[in-house]
């Protein structure tokens, strides 16, 4: 088997010579992620959280509280696989 032009041998994967070529820490920016909440939303869900605690102690207290067991099962499932 006879090989012509050598030199092409190292044109078969260019992006190896990119590998070596790392960007340092100081060309990398980093980027955060923002969230914020108005306070109109924070007022709505306090309101909403003290409607729903109400409803769950009054079932509680009422003796109608239902706890299912099933969704309770799933959402720990995964955590003692």
């Amino acid at each position: 088997m006879k090989i012509n032009e050598p030199s092409r041998i190292g044109n078969v994967n260019p992006y190896r010579k990119n590998m070596s070529v790392a960007p340092t820490s100081s060309d990398v920016k980093k980027r955060t992620d923002e969230v914020q909440i108005s306070s109109e939303a924070k007022e709505l869900l306090n309101v909403q959280n003290s409607k729903k605690l109400e409803e769950l102690k009054q079932a509680v207290s009422t003796g109608t509280y239902h706890v299912e067991a099933g969704k309770i099962a799933e959402k720990l499932w995964p955590f003692l696989k």
